[in-house]
């Protein structure tokens, strides 16, 4: 007890550490779940990386969609990414950040197709950036954000 007293401030920091890992690992778990269940929900809408040739007359209708997100890093995966980019090895945080964030704007992507009535999302095309002021000024990933984009296609039914 004497030593917290004596160093509070690294006490403090300690305990500040242990809040930002479980809120972070808490709000990420949270995310993949709210992402695997809206994947499974649209699993069976197409969405093709590669451009499509219909048949004359197939094509009712064919609309640009897109989706974009912009996910955060926490400070503690932020601080364990500084340490694994001194010593090198892959860094696990900064993989799940893109992941999330790419699967996120997919799914909106999608989310939008279906709201106007496409039946398949052809082309799909994946922009991302680093933003935000750590990424501006020191070369560190701050935020990543992903936009998904495509052609939305309505065919003729008949």
């Amino acid at each position: 007890m004497e030593f917290i007293v004596n160093h509070l401030d690294l006490s403090l920091f300690a305990v500040l550490v242990t809040v930002g890992y479980a809120a972070g690992t808490f709000a990420e778990r949270r995310h993949y779940a709210s992402i695997l269940t809206r994947e499974r929900a649209q699993r069976q809408f197409q969405v093709m990386n590669a451009e499509a040739y219909f048949a004359e007359g197939r094509v009712k209708n064919s609309f640009m969609v897109s989706g974009s997100a912009v996910i955060s890093i926490d400070y503690f995966k932020r601080l364990l990414a500084i340490l694994r980019n001194i010593f090198g090895g892959r860094v696990k945080a900064y993989e799940s950040l893109v992941d999330r964030a790419r699967r996120e704007a997919i799914l909106r992507m999608k989310e939008e197709a279906l709201t106007r009535g496409a039946d398949m999302v052809v082309n799909l095309r994946l922009e991302t950036a680093a933003i935000g002021n750590a990424a501006n000024r020191r070369g560190r990933i701050g935020s990543v954000e992903v936009l998904a984009y495509g052609t939305a296609v309505t065919l003729n039914k008949t």
